[in-house]
Order: C-alpha cells, then structure tokens, then sequence
C-alpha cells in the first residue's frame, strides 16, 4: 500500500482537529474549551480553528500522510518568531509554556497517526522533511513539546537528534491527560 505526503488542504480540518486530541493529551481539547460557545462541541471548534488561513493553527501548515485518498496522520509545525510587545498569559493551565519556545526554529505542535498506523518509519519520514524545511529556510533548528509521561515519543526524538532544553510542571486539569513534566526539545545541525 502506497503512503503520500502532502500539503493540508482546509476540507482536512475535521482529520486535523481529530489528529490534535490524539497528541495533545488533553490539552487541545483545553484550549477549545476556551474558544468553545456554550454547547459547541470541542471537535467543532478544533476543526474551525484548522480551516482558518494565514494564523500559525491553520492547515496551511500540517502535512498530511494519506493511504488510499483517506488521512492517516499529519505533522503540524509553523515558524517560530520572537514577539518582543506580546502580553504574557495569564491563563493558569497555559502559562508555564511561555517561555518554552526557541525563536526562528520550526516548531512542531502535533506529530500524530491514526491507529494502526504508528511504528511504521512515517514519523521517520515527517521529521526528515521537517528538516530539510528547517534547512531550506535557514531556520534554528526544529523545536517541539514532549510530555515526561510519554518515553516512547521522547525516545523516538532523541534518536533524530533531538535534545532537551527547557522544562516546565504541567498544571493539572480535568481535560489534561498528563501531569509531570512537559520537556522542550530542540533539534539543530550547529
């Protein structure tokens, strides 16, 4: 069976939306919550946030692996940029990752697969084209969150080169699925 990779395209978004809760632990399903009117399902508004264009949440910025024309995974990452006037948040739950950014680097916020679909060598293959769009654009490597809890994935990101930089406690929520730490993990050829 033949895997593509492609370009996100907005009829995606739902898949997205999807993709996000599986590797979040939680914490999209917090952010919608947030953005959430009153009633609106959380996958509702996960995939409104993904049609949108030109924001860094958007699928304009995911990469899709596809099997037989049906979504099997995606890799979300956006340009990370220095914001020197941006206010600080105040919200709780989202405060301790702040500071957990490297500016000019890639960041990426969502590697996720479908069941049945992971331990396949497709992870292998995003992160080799994160890289090579991190090269491309001269960017400070690639940069993304790992939870403490989840060794598998910290494991398969130290084996492309990845390294811990910055941690911070995860403030405990109900819609939070972690509790520990959260590890910034920064991947760069310098």
């Amino acid at each position: 069976m033949g895997i593509a990779f492609r370009a996100g395209r907005k009829k995606d978004a739902y898949e997205i939306a999807c993709l996000f809760q599986i590797t979040s632990e939680g914490m999209a399903d917090y952010i919608w919550s947030q953005l959430a009117q009153p009633g609106q399902a959380l996958i509702e508004v996960g995939t409104a946030r993904y049609a949108r264009e030109q924001v860094d949440f958007s699928y304009e910025n995911c990469l899709i692996a596809e099997a037989n024309d049906t979504v099997i995974g995606m890799m979300h990452s956006y340009i990370t940029r220095l914001a020197p006037d941006a206010s600080p948040t105040t919200d709780p739950v989202l405060a301790p990752y702040a500071d957990m950014e490297i500016p000019d680097s890639l960041y990426i916020s969502s590697l996720a697969f479908h069941d049945g679909w992971r331990n396949q060598g497709l992870g292998t293959r995003f992160i080799e084209l994160a890289k090579e769009r991190a090269r491309t654009l001269t960017l400070n490597g690639i940069s993304l969150i790992d939870y403490a809890s989840n060794t598998g994935a910290r494991r398969f990101y130290e084996r492309h080169g990845f390294n811990i930089v910055k941690v911070c406690d995860i403030v405990p929520h109900p819609l939070v699925r972690v509790t520990g730490e959260a590890y910034l993990m920064h991947w760069s050829e310098a």
